[in-house]
This record gives structure tokens, sequence and C-alpha cells, in this order.
């Protein structure tokens, strides 16, 4: 068989259910070979995508997002959106043409030193030298992408190896896996957060998704230790997050599982002067074990973590509108209950704070550490894929929409029916904001957008679209967004505002 087939059956055969690929010259034998392995691709319009589409399937699914683009220029456009994936912990595999190895060193078409660039954003990073090790360097990098520490895996497949002739043998389902490492209960830490007043379990991206908050949720019931996710760009001054500031100060033993001690944490510098902090794998809470005493802690900690003006019940906008974010996320919270098991994604500066703080879902899927923009529309495709029977709502600002605008096609073609809100204030806002706080308003310049009409662009694309520019007629366009049966975007005007940040009284 080829080296392609070897790829394509090595793909089915770990499981894989959608390939997110991008056509180009280097990989076209893989897309060859995908018809006769049943391997489904999602074919994207920019490469990037392809990345950010993977990324949210694995951490929607657990299982491992492949994307797949051609060498050269395709590979580059591709790379950008690793470093989200690897910031959140995404188990994602990023398989790449590659130039010809008999033609390396003459100026071959779109020679590139791939692996090299990918290398920074990736756990690991390699180029395949023989069509005999396809299938062993294909299940190897699966099996990195979700061993210890998820993360993004990075492996070019050169031409001329995926057109030649091999005999050499599929590798079994099992090398497909990762190493399965018995985790062991750390007493002392363990025991270090029992005589503690006030412990805290901190855990990083790899557990933000459903099953991780549901482990942390049942590590909090057996112990009364409070358990949260950190993975917003935002840190302690996430808007989702409430008062998390006082709760990190007033802690005594911090044990971060799986979380670095990052800007997100101010190097430590978000700790009380007195607190102990330890760093340890994120299986610290998979087995508690019993004999916790049970206090008021826990919910002190909630209770801060919840806490949202209470202004923010009774918030009206102006009746002539633009509409107030608040009143944007108090509509979507309406249609995410409506629906089962539904999806929140959210992406962009300012009005992707917003909806952090003012709209819940089971399943939530963001920019991540890494601070990224762009990936919303990506993401609620994938989204779309991984629960089809769900409600999915993207909200993102009217600059990270221009990013990726060009997957409404993608979604259009294989009827992926998401609803994007757009928060539209004519502006790149979160820089707009720095330039008022550190420039003054007479320095604020460059950031101004046009009140483009972003429904009637995915409406070209075969979408819905949806105009909003009084608070009336957003619920109708809305419940009209989401019965449309194909993806949706209602484009709402929106008040010009900084981020919320939450302080007592």
């Amino acid at each position: 068989m080829r080296g392609a087939d070897l790829i394509a059956r090595g793909l089915a055969r770990a499981g894989t259910r959608y390939v997110f690929a991008l056509s180009g010259n280097h990989v076209m034998p893989i897309f060859d070979a995908a018809l006769d392995a049943k391997l489904p691709l999602v074919h994207v319009r920019h490469e990037a995508a392809t990345v950010h589409m993977a990324d949210a399937w694995a951490r929607l699914t657990g299982e491992v997002g492949v994307a797949l683009v051609t060498g050269g220029p395709g590979h580059a456009n591709a790379v950008s959106a690793l470093y989200t994936a690897l910031a959140a912990e995404s188990p994602v595999l990023l398989l790449s043409g590659h130039a010809p190895t008999n033609e390396l060193g003459k100026g071959a078409f779109q020679e590139m030193a791939q692996a090299e660039m990918a290398a920074p954003a990736c756990k690991a990073s390699w180029t395949v030298r023989s069509a005999q090790t396809l299938g062993e360097d294909l299940a190897r990098a699966m099996r990195m992408a979700k061993a210890g520490r998820p993360g993004p895996v990075h492996l070019s497949l050169p031409s001329d190896l995926l057109e030649g002739e091999t005999e050499t043998a599929l590798p079994g389902k099992e090398a497909f896996l990762p190493d399965v490492v018995s985790s062991s209960v750390n007493v002392e830490i363990l025991d270090l957060l029992k005589k503690a007043k006030k412990p805290l379990v901190i855990a990083g991206p790899a557990l933000g998704n459903a099953r991780g908050r549901a482990a942390l949720k049942k590590f909090e019931d057996i112990t009364a230790v409070p358990a949260i996710v950190m993975e917003s760009p935002r840190g302690v001054n996430d808007p989702s997050q409430g008062l998390l500031s006082e709760v990190l100060a007033a802690a005594d033993v911090v044990v971060l599982a799986g979380k670095k001690q990052d800007f997100t944490l101010k190097f430590g510098a978000a700790f009380g002067k007195d607190c102990r902090v330890i760093e340890a794998d994120a299986s610290v809470v998979d087995a508690p074990g019993g004999g916790w005493a049970k206090g008021g802690w826990l919910k002190e900690a909630h209770d801060a973590i919840a806490f949202r003006p209470e202004a923010w019940k009774m918030l009206k906008s102006k009746g002539e509108g633009p509409v107030h974010p608040v009143e944007v996320g108090r509509e979507v919270q309406k249609l995410l209950l409506a629906g089962e098991d539904s999806v929140l994604v959210s992406d962009g500066g300012e009005f992707g704070q917003w909806a952090q703080a003012t709209v819940d879902a089971p399943h939530r899927v963001i920019n991540g550490v890494a601070g990224a923009i762009g990936a919303a529309l990506p993401f609620a495709a994938a989204a779309k894929l991984a629960l089809p029977g769900s409600t999915v709502v993207a909200m993102l600002g009217d600059g990270t929409f221009g990013f990726h605008s060009s997957e409404f096609d993608t979604a259009v073609r294989h009827q992926l029916g998401y609803v994007a809100v757009v928060g539209n204030d004519c502006c790149w806002n979160a820089e707009y904001q720095i330039q008022l706080r550190s420039y003054g308003a007479p320095r604020a310049h460059g950031l101004d957008l046009l009140p483009t009409r972003y429904d009637q662009v995915a409406a070209a694309f075969g979408g819905h679209g949806e105009h909003v520019e009084r608070p009336a007629e957003l619920a109708p366009a809305l419940a009209r967004a989401a019965g449309a049966g194909r993806p949706a975007c209602v484009n709402v005007m929106i008040e010009r505002l900084p981020a919320p940040t939450f302080r007592r009284g």
C-alpha cells in the first residue's frame, strides 16, 4: 500500500471520527486514501481553522483532534493556531504535507523547515524520514498528544513517502493509545489540605472540559475543598470567576493540580505571603479518600466566585440602543437553558469577557490562556460536530469575526447549525480600553471599525442573518436564529464598554 494509506488507515484505526483539513499539493494522496479508509474529512477555508476545530473537538470529546494541511505556506498558516491549543493543554495532532525528501536542499516546491517552525508551539514536532516508519510515527504522535499533560504534536509528511509503496504493517490499535500511568495518592499533599483552614485546589486548562469539571465537583463533594479551573488569559481578573482574587488571597494552602504558577496567578503574588503553594499533577483530585472536616470555607469561596453586581439583574439598555452586553448575555443564557447539553463558545476581547461573566453552559470552549482571538467560528463548527444535538452559541466581538468569517461556508456545507452572536461596537475595544487607561482619550486612535453588517456576511455564505439595534429586537432575533436550521449570525450593536471588574461595595 502507499504511505498515504498507512496514514489514513492508521487514523481510522485510532478511532478518528473526523479530520479537519484543507487541501494542497502535498496532501492529496491522503485525501485519496481517506476514501478507502472511510475517514471523513471536514474541508475548511483556512489552515488555522483546521487546528482550531481540532482543538475544540479534542476539548469536548477527549479524543485527539486531527488537523491536516499542505506544506509550506499551508503549514505556516496552521502553526499560529497551535499556540492556542498548547496553552489550553488540548491533545491535537497537526499533520502537514512536506516537500519530497529527494528534493530537499535543492529548492523544492514549498520547501521549509516545518518541524523547526512548529516546535515552540508543540509538545513535540518532527519530520518522518522513512515510509517504513509512517505508521509508527503516527501512533507515537497520537500517544504523545494525550500522554501526561496533553498538548499538540506536529508531524510533517514528505510527499514522496506518502506516494511511495510500502509493505510495512499498520500498528495495532493499542499502539495509538497513551500509556496508562497509575496515579498514586500523594498522602502528604492531601494531609496538608485536610489540616488547612482555607485550602484551595486550582486546576489547569486540561480539566476545563465537562469531564474535568465533574471530577473537580466530585472532589469538592468529598473534601469540601474548593476546586476551580483557571483557563482565562485574564487570570485573577477573569470576570467569569467573580471575586476570585479575594479567594486566592485568603487561602492558606493551595494545590496547583496541573496548573502553572504563571502570569495568570501573578507568578505567585496572587496568594497571601503566608500561603503554602504546592505544585502537583492533575491526578491529585482523583482519590482524596475520607476523613475530611466540613466547614464554611467551601460556601464562602463559591459565593465569592459567583459574585455579580446586584444591579445586573435589573439592568436595561436604552430603548433606542445600543444594547448593553449584560442584556445580551441574559438573553443568550435563556437560549442555552432551553436546550440540552448546550455549549458556550467565547472569544474576543471585551465582549468575550462580558459573555463569560454573564453566560454559563454545561460545555464551555474559550480562547484560553493563550489570549489569542479569532477561533470562535471554527470552535463552534467543531462543537456542533462533537455534540450535534446540542445548542451551540458562539459569542464573539466584531474584530474577532474578521479572522475566520469564511468558515460560515464550512458550516453551511457540513450543515452545522450553531448561532454566532457578534457584539458589534465598531472597535478593537480591548486595545481601545488600553489606550484610554494608559494614554488618555486624546491619544486613542487607529482602532475604529466600520458598523459592518456581519449578519449579511453570514447570509452571503448561505447562513442565516439577524441584525439587532435595539434591546426589544434581541430575543426574537435569537429565537429565529436558533430555529433557522443552519448556521446563523446575530449581529448586535452593543455599547462600547470595558470588560467588567468586580469589587465589593
